[in-house]
């Protein structure tokens, strides 16, 4: 074998390995969701949040003038249950389409589109005219003002003919620090658009542990809060 011959053959060993090596670099990279976490298990947290959701919206409570909320996490009832959380002690028969980690923006949530606008349809659907009540905003954190606002904007197409009332995000201590500037957006863009705006960013709620979601106590409190607010309104 010729000295030429060898030293091509190792440059192709040599390329192969490194074509080897991008790919289980890639591999690595793709193996990893949203947050870090494995698809697969992103994959059972997006399953969990919509056998929730499912469960959640087949629970209406109360009595009297229909009322949906569209939500997170807390409206799903984290930190206490579904049959008491916060929206389950508002005044009015309450429907409540809720989905774990979403927001208003497309991408608040790794699990597809499960963004507010995108459920929005689906959640008044059996109910014409009704007040709408729209709670989150935390889950947006990470996004920027531009998408926050883009689906806000596409939410309030969907909810056309509904009164709507949002509620912003509170100062959970996991999340305070960019409380303030998607408190700002909400309410600036609920202002252009007519809705009713609740700012919660100076709310005094009880938290978990995780300093993200509310307890037993933080529920009945935030439940008082909206309550009050959609009375006033009324």
């Amino acid at each position: 074998m010729s000295i030429a011959t060898l030293v091509e053959r190792r440059r192709l060993v040599a390329a192969v390995l490194a074509m080897v090596l991008s790919l289980a670099l890639s591999s690595v990279a793709v193996s990893r969701a949203v947050g870090g976490l494995p698809f697969d298990e992103q994959a059972a947290r997006c399953d969990r949040a919509l056998s929730m959701s499912h469960g959640r919206a087949a629970l209406d409570t109360g009595a009297g003038s229909s009322v949906v909320v569209i939500g997170d996490s807390y409206a799903v009832g984290a930190g206490t249950s579904m049959t008491t959380s916060w929206p389950t002690r508002l005044p009015g028969r309450v429907h409540v389409h809720a989905f774990s980690g979403s927001g208003f923006s497309d991408h608040a949530s790794p699990c597809g589109a499960v963004s507010y606008a995108d459920r929005a349809a689906v959640a008044v659907a059996d109910h014409p005219g009704a007040l709408v009540v729209v709670q989150g905003g935390l889950n947006d954190h990470h996004q920027s003002d531009r998408d926050i606002e883009r689906g806000f904007v596409r939410l309030m197409r969907e909810l056309s003919g509904h009164p709507v009332l949002v509620v912003g995000p509170p100062p959970a201590p996991d999340r305070a620090d960019e409380v303030p500037r998607v408190d700002g957006v909400l309410e600036r863009t609920a202002v252009a658009f007519g809705a009713a705006y609740l700012s919660m960013a100076d709310a005094d709620i009880d938290y978990l542990d995780d300093g993200l979601h509310p307890t037993v106590k933080g529920h009945r409190q935030l439940a008082r809060i909206v309550a009050r607010e959609m009375r006033r309104l009324r």
